[in-house]
């Protein structure tokens, strides 16, 4: 029976205890974590390409000596 208690419990504390976001405040936070993903991106291809850069500077220097 404990499984029974369980999943009520969790039903009334998701019905009449937690506070759900209007749909504006949703909207709102789609787009921040749309935007800060965009950052985040572009910020690890920056890096990637400066690794690949540094990567082939040393490989050059590593084989023409």
């Amino acid at each position: 029976m404990k499984i029974v208690d369980y999943i009520k419990d969790t039903y009334n504390e998701l019905i009449h205890k937690v506070s759900w976001p209007s749909w504006d405040e949703l909207q709102e936070s789609a787009i921040v974590v749309m935007i800060a993903s965009f950052i985040f991106a572009i910020v690890i291809a920056l890096i990637d390409v400066s690794f690949r850069n540094i990567m082939e500077v040393v490989y050059t220097l590593l084989y023409n000596a």
